[in-house]
């Protein structure tokens, strides 16, 4: 009797490995897991400067701008090895400044705006100061919202959504090979 009860215990824990294996297979396989595996610095290159990000657009949100900087600066320190500084002699300089925040509209219902979209381009410098060389980027993102929010409420809503979209395509054009 006890041989079975034994049996019917680890065959009953069998089963739960199993059952857990494939929750967890199942789980992993849906995700997208997101690697920088093409971030490209020589190792030569030490510290970084992070500039003022100015807001040339003509309508100024005027949170947009440093937020957009500080949250650069978190995304180069936390996925690079290399060291914040605000020396003039820094290996990578970074700056720039937000050149276009426009809302245009997107869709149209029943003869009205349905559908807004909000667009913000950055201008972004990028020297090295161990080459001499700068370059020199534009990224753009659209960002869309319901027609029946005013700007402040879709700029508030969207508040991440823009400075995480914003910062990972600079943080790409900078750092990876793509």
């Amino acid at each position: 009797m006890k041989i079975q009860t034994i049996y019917s215990v680890t065959a009953a824990k069998q089963k739960l490995v199993i059952l857990f294996s494939s929750i967890l297979i199942t789980l992993f396989a849906s995700c997208h897991v997101y690697s920088f595996k093409d971030v490209s610095i020589p190792p030569e290159v030490k510290t970084v400067k992070i500039g003022m990000i100015e807001n040339k657009a003509r309508y100024v949100d005027p949170q947009l701008a440093p937020q957009l900087r500080d949250r650069v600066e978190q995304k180069i320190t936390g996925q690079t090895r290399l060291t914040r500084t605000n020396n003039d002699d820094a290996h990578y300089q970074i700056s720039g400044y937000i050149s276009e925040n426009n809302i245009t509209t997107a869709g149209i219902s029943s003869q009205q705006a349905a559908t807004n979209r909000l667009t913000i381009g950055v201008h972004i410098v990028f020297r090295n100061t161990l080459t001499a060389k700068t370059e020199e980027y534009d990224v753009s993102r659209n960002f869309d919202f319901s027609a029946n929010l005013t700007r402040q409420q879709a700029e508030n809503q969207l508040r991440d959504e823009i400075l995480r979209n914003l910062s990972d395509e600079i943080f790409n054009r900078i750092f990876s090979n793509w």
